[in-house]
């Protein structure tokens, strides 16, 4: 099983997350940010992962801290988790439709961080949920899990469906660049490592 267990303890936030790549979608998530949680359960059924996370954050604040530290914490279990990288798909692209909105997302396992990230027409909240925390979750995830990222929100005109479709979609682009290809000899990189 390709799975990770990662904490991680800051005057900021206190996390424990665990994450198996080779789950049935189940989530079991408390990050005291509400919306995040409902995105993750949506990454994660997409996703066909399993993950765990369990946050108490500087709220009081605000969730920027929350919801950027967890990004962080999921890239590095993901990390870990993806192991020799041997067999994997390594490229996906999901296109997903929520309602009106669609989204593009775009991920290669390269050993390499980047984010690409165009996502115009948000409000900025959702709720009480800061829209601009998205980027931040996303730069988190990519930096630590050592992925190239392009998110891109097509069109859409509800902020909420247009964020459900990232979330969704990169479950998706995961779920598909994650996968075992037995006819992939090794790691599917030229250079013989990613």
């Amino acid at each position: 099983m390709r799975q990770a267990e990662k904490e991680r303890q800051t005057k900021e936030t206190n996390i424990s997350l665990a994450l198996n790549l080779d789950g049935e979608g189940k989530s079991e998530l408390k990050t005291g940010v509400g919306f995040l949680d409902h995105m993750l359960t949506l990454f994660t059924k997409h996703g066909g992962l399993d993950l765990q996370v369990a946050c108490n954050g500087d709220l009081e604040v605000d969730q920027h801290h929350t919801v950027e530290d967890i990004g962080i914490v999921l890239g590095q279990a993901f990390h870990e988790a993806l192991g020799t990288k041997e067999s994997i798909k390594r490229y996906a692209t999901a296109t997903t439709p929520m309602d009106e909105s669609l989204s593009s997302i775009s991920i290669d396992i390269s050993g390499r961080s980047f984010l690409v990230y165009r996502a115009d027409g948000l409000k900025d909240k959702v709720g009480n949920f800061d829209t601009e925390l998205v980027e931040e979750f996303l730069i988190g995830f990519t930096s630590h899990a050592k992925v190239t990222l392009h998110v891109e929100v097509l069109y859409g005109t509800n902020t909420h469906h247009m964020i459900e479709s990232i979330f969704k979609g990169l479950g998706r682009a995961i779920r598909e660049a994650v996968s075992i290809d037995p006819a992939i000899k090794g790691v599917p990189s030229t250079k013989g490592s990613l």
